[in-house]
Formats: C-alpha cells, structure tokens, sequence
C-alpha cells in the first residue's frame, strides 16, 4: 500500500507547501520592492492567507469523504494552481493580498484532507511513519524551493518579466499539471482498491474497523466497530471535545516555529550577511536533514506505540534551537540555531497530528476533529506571519522569543494531555474491571467512539 499511497501524496503536498512559502523567495528576488510595499503590507499578505485556509479546512475534510478523494484532491490543486499563476502577474499590493486570500480558500483542503485520508488505510500503531513520509515532503519542498528559486530567477528579463514572477508562474502551471495526473493515480477506499485482492482489502478494512477498542470480560468475544456513517452529531461532538482544543496549544507550539521557519528562512540568513542566492542555497541542507529525522522518529514512535514523549522532547530542542538564535549575532551559531530548530519541528509536526487522530474514534469525528486542529492550528502562521519584522532585523529577538513562548505553553499542553490520557485509562481499565461495558451494548460503545469506556488513548 504504501508505494500505491504515499509518492503521489508527497508529491501533492510538496506542491502545496512550495507554492504556500515561495513567496519567501520570491521576496528576496525583489518583489516587496517591485510592487512598491512596505515591510507590513507584505506581512500582511503574509497573515491573510491563514484566514480563509483555517476557515475551509472543516468544510473541506466533509466533503472528502463524500467527493471521493480521488475527485476533490486533484478539483482543488487545479484550484489553487491558478491561482499561484495568477500570483506572477499581480502589480500592487492589493492584488497580491486577495490573490493570498484565495491561494487559501483552494488550499485549505490538502494537508487536512491527507493526513485524514491516510487514517482511512493504516492503523493508528503505524499510521505516523506514513504521516511522516507524506509530511517530509514539506521540508523536502523547503530545499526544492531555495533550489527552484535560485534557478528559475536567473529567468529574470524573460517575457519582461521580473525573476519572482517567473518563481510563481512556472510552480503554478506545475502544480496543474501534477493535478491531471493524480486524478487517475490516486486511489479512494479500501474497499474499493483495485490493487488489492478480495481478502486484502477486508483485512484492512476489519483492522481499521476495530482499532482502539479492547474487549471486556462481559462481552466475550464480542468487538465494538468504528462508526463510519455520517452524522453531525460526530461533527458537534468534535467541536465540544476538550482534548482537540489542549492539542492545538501543542499543534501552535510546533506551526508557529514551522511558518516562521519556511517564511523567513532565507530573508533570515541574507540578513547575516550572505548574498540572495547563497541564501537560498543554505536552507538545502537545513530542511534535508529534517526530512531524514522526521521519517526515523517516526519509526521509532511506532515501534514503541508512544507520541508525547517524542512530542515533549523535540519542544524542548526547539527551545536550544532559538535560545542560540536569540542569545548571539554570530552568523554561524545563528544558522546553527535555525539548523536545530528546523531538525525538531519536522519530526515533531508528524507527531502532534498523528497523537490527535489516533485518540479520536469514529470517520467523521476524526475528519471534522483533525480539520478543526489542523484549521484553527494554522492560524498559528497567521501569527507567526507577524512575528518577524523587517525592522527587528538581523537578531529578530522579538520574533525568537515569541516562538520559545508558544513553545513552552505546547510543553504545558502537552504534559496535561498526557496526564488526563492516563488518568481517564485508569479508570476504564477498573470499570471495564467491574463490568462496565456491559451496561451498553457494541452498537452503543461504537456511537460514544473515543468516549466508550472501551476505547484506550494513546
């Protein structure tokens, strides 16, 4: 499966994720200046593209399931490729902004729709690999984009048009192209995989059905099923869920450093002193590394069947990371700084989104629960779209310290969800102990979903 799966959905959010911070390069090839901005005006182009993209997340991730993933992902790269090409001839600040609030209408659906996409084929003990081999795609992107970006600006004259142009006019017609193609690649369900034979797909379909839940005593060898049917009480239920809402302190503690990272990466590094091009070429090797990390780790993860103490561990070396950056103004330790951070935050993002979905039972409490982290989460890159300003350069001690704040607030979240995680196991452990399951029956256990005194948080 995840030869069939897992390229096309790295390629897919490789692009997105290009075409969402390209235009950190492109700002360094001159387009703050050639559209006559100020340093506010271009951050707020910046922070705009956040509003729509955690506005249409939720809405999105409903309508996957329904369209058929094999119909709505490539419906909505086609989307936002246009717009990206549309991005290359913008001639003021204005048209900038609204073409950023519609990059993030048509790509609110991607990441979100992945990452849920996946948990409708792997279980929640191997599910983070395969998080972690589609998400590395974004750091690979990183590098792909610092490259791109130094190659496609020597375009700069061509048609009369400036090199930045040229950055957003070739990934969109990319992007496009890349669409038409996953619209014959990708696959929907399990149930209808034609690579997979009769007895395979309804082994993967009855492992996904039931993981999660254990078996009382009570109920011999009786097994609670995943409710799978649409209904919007599972969507209220995602939204009243208290552990989505302390999960996204954690999800902001990770998105924060993320964006900031990917926006400013390349601005950050000429600001030490290297040339526009040397700064592109120098985050190739921050964000290949990253990559690399963030596949092991996620090994590891789910070879020992544990998040948070990963999660915990990679905030912690962000905090190393941006203490370097903040406490020096030699290039070098700054770069080493950048260099640690970026190593943590790849690894870490896998993890927070696959800690979520893997303590959220029934389809669609997981769609609507994993959009509404992932959706009100990014809002985390409208704020740390703000936090590194022009005028704070080249130590951005303001935009530093902002992250190791979101970051030791994550490390808090985080430690209370894995409290409360162990306390409420606790407790169905000694009620499942006295028999309490058998006050419901399977089907009532399969509606509560993560709340049934059978369901076991990770």
């Amino acid at each position: 499966m995840d030869m069939r799966l897992i390229p096309m959905l790295a390629i897919l959010y490789l692009l997105s994720f290009l075409d969402r911070g390209n235009i950190g390069n492109a700002k360094i090839e001159g387009l703050q200046e050639d559209l006559g901005m100020s340093s506010d005006e271009y951050n707020w182009c910046l922070t705009v593209f956040f509003f729509t993209y955690a506005a249409f997340e939720v809405p999105s991730n409903l309508l996957l399931k329904r369209l058929r993933p094999s119909r709505w992902l490539p419906l909505i790269m086609v989307a936002w490729g246009v717009v990206m090409t549309l991005m290359g001839i913008v001639r003021n600040f204005h048209g900038l902004m609204i073409a950023r609030l519609f990059l993030g209408i048509t790509e609110a659906g991607l990441y979100p729709g992945c990452a849920y996409y996946l948990t409708m084929w792997y279980c929640r003990h191997e599910i983070q690999l395969r998080q972690a081999m589609f998400f590395s795609a974004a750091s690979i992107a990183g590098a792909f984009s610092g490259l791109l970006a130094f190659g496609i600006a020597k375009m700069d004259g061509i048609g009369n048009l400036e090199g930045w142009r040229w950055i957003f006019i070739l990934e969109g017609l990319a992007t496009v192209i890349i669409a038409a193609i996953a619209f014959f690649v990708l696959h929907d369900f399990p149930e209808t995989a034609t690579f997979l034979t009769e007895k395979e797909r309804e082994f993967v379909v009855f492992r996904l059905k039931y993981q999660g839940q254990i078996r009382g005593q009570g109920y011999g060898q009786a097994q609670v099923a995943q409710a799978e049917e649409f209904e919007w009480r599972y969507v209220v239920d995602a939204f009243k869920d208290w552990q989505i809402w302390v999960n996204i302190f954690v999800y902001w503690s990770i998105v924060c450093p993320l964006y900031g990272i990917s926006l400013f990466l390349p601005t950050i590094i000429r600001n030490l002193g290297y040339s526009s091009s040397t700064a592109q070429l120098m985050t190739v090797p921050i964000y290949i590394t990253a990559a690399i990390l963030a596949v092991v780790f996620a090994f590891l993860s789910d070879r020992v069947g544990k998040r948070s103490p990963f999660i915990i561990s990679f905030l912690l070396v962000m905090i190393v990371g941006f203490s370097m950056c903040i406490s020096s103004t030699n290039p070098r330790v700054v770069y080493g700084g950048v260099f640690i951070v970026a190593c943590a935050i790849y690894p870490a993002f896998p993890g927070v989104v696959t800690w979520l979905s893997n303590n959220l039972a029934g389809s669609y409490k997981r769609s609507a629960g994993m959009a509404l982290q992932i959706g009100i989460g990014n809002l985390g890159g409208a704020m740390a779209s703000n936090f590194y300003r022009q005028k704070d350069a080249p130590q951005y001690k303001l935009g530093h310290g902002l992250e190791l704040a979101f970051i030791s607030i994550g490390i808090v979240a985080a430690i209370l969800l894995t409290i409360a995680y162990r306390i409420i196991n606790k407790r169905r452990d000694k009620a499942i102990g006295e028999d309490g399951e058998t006050q419901f029956s399977a089907g009532e256990l399969s509606t509560k979903g993560d709340k049934a005194v059978t369901f076991r948080y990770m």
